[in-house]
């Protein structure tokens, strides 16, 4: 198990107990958020491992990116003596997280009311598809809800609706489950009890598209999607570079208009004064654009965005994913958490995206084999070492301490 200076007892959220019972994105993101910022994580899995271990295809990366920083606790909870060991784990908890379909910890005796009963000030977090409504029924995934909230439609083509291409519902759901949960921590320091925070896809998505309804309670018109849109600026838009590669280019504001023109020896349009003006820029674009293009494919990418830094314009290489783990910037100062493989190897992913006193949040425990940790949180929660054999010798608890 690798660690970083970074220690535990430095970090916000120090001294905090998570149980996780999740799997995919959603509900380990959660974890991941709060474990990154110091609470101790413990995920519960079946004997076998979380079935997100396995997975492949696009779902290959979802264990590696999410599941740092925690310990893993593989435990038979649907035997009585599995429930048990977890439910006394829980009695010394915080913050229980759980992401799986409704009615599936109730079924298991993990449900919100038991546990609020043995456990008064425990904070509960269930990541679901919807939140309360006559849809709170239904299962939903990242991309369930991204076509009935409005995002792939406006991420798409007219005819083509076509989700994003990352999880982003699954991770911005997170990301509010992890508002609620540090609310309801603080006013646990007033009133002395947790409470239930529910998080959802659909309604997060439907949050994202908010400016998109807003827009048309505004103008009463129907916001097309991003790919037909009319953009506000006359320049901004992708280009082609003189070696083959794209940068998006923005120039958003008159004076930039100027120092752009100047810049890159545009002494015609500079000079033009029906283009002075943004607005009526927009309505020339179909004849600016291309004598912007042909400037740009003059130069190559790397000398195109050095000019453009150099002015101060917003601009940025049309990246690929894999292309990031060379980038500067990430690489600068924690920007990426090294980590062991399951199948062997290492490589570096995001670190969260936050900093605190100029500190980024690194790793304090690698990716966890299953069982990894697990006898180290029982024992925390006062099961002895005969308890611990006997759950062993049971077949019921699985332990790679």
């Amino acid at each position: 198990m690798k660690q970083q200076s970074q220690t535990s007892s430095s970090l916000p959220l120090a001294g905090l107990t998570v149980v996780e019972f999740t799997h995919m994105v959603m509900g380990p993101s959660i974890g991941l958020i709060l474990a990154d910022l110091g609470a101790e994580v413990v995920k519960i899995e079946p004997l076998e491992g979380d079935n997100t271990r396995r997975l492949g295809g696009s779902g290959a990366g979802y264990f590696p990116m999410y599941n740092r920083n925690k310990a893993s606790l593989a435990l038979d909870v649907k035997t009585p003596a599995g429930r048990d060991a977890a439910l006394r784990l829980i009695e010394t908890a915080d913050i229980v997280i759980e992401n799986f379909r409704q009615g599936a910890m109730d079924g298991l005796g993990f449900g919100y009311e038991a546990l609020a009963e043995r456990n008064p000030r425990l904070i509960y977090c269930s990541g679901k598809g919807f939140l309360s409504g006559p849809y709170a029924h239904r299962t939903a995934l990242d991309e369930v809800a991204q076509m009935m909230g409005g995002l792939a439609y406006m991420t798409g083509l007219p005819d083509k609706p076509m989700r994003a291409g990352a999880s982003v519902i699954d991770v911005t759901g997170a990301m509010f489950g992890v508002i609620g949960i540090l609310a309801a921590l603080e006013q646990r320091h007033r009133s002395g009890r947790g409470q239930r925070v529910t998080t959802s896809l659909y309604e997060t998505t439907a949050f994202l598209v908010g400016q998109h309804m807003a827009q048309y309670a505004v103008t009463g018109k129907p916001a097309p999607p991003m790919s037909q849109r009319q953009s506000a600026w006359a320049v901004y838009d992708v280009f082609q570079t003189g070696d083959g590669e794209k940068v998006f280019v923005a120039v958003v504001s008159d004076t930039q208009w100027r120092g752009f023109c100047k810049a890159f020896r545009l002494d015609d349009l500079a000079a033009d004064p029906t283009l002075d003006r943004n607005n009526d820029r927009v309505r020339q674009r179909e004849r600016i654009l291309p004598l912007i293009a042909e400037r740009f494919r003059a130069l190559s990418q790397a000398e195109l965005m050095a000019q453009l830094e150099q002015i101060g314009l917003p601009f940025a290489p049309v990246a690929r994913p894999e292309q990031l783990f060379d980038d500067p910037q990430l690489n600068a100062a924690g920007g990426l958490v090294p980590l062991s493989l399951p199948g062997g190897g290492t490589t570096k992913l995001p670190a969260l995206p936050i900093e605190l006193d100029s500190r980024r949040f690194g790793l304090r425990r690698d990716l966890p084999a299953i069982g990894e940790g697990g006898l180290e949180k029982l024992r925390a929660a006062g099961l002895c070492e005969a308890e611990l054999r006997a759950l062993l010798d049971q077949g019921v608890l699985r332990a790679e301490d």
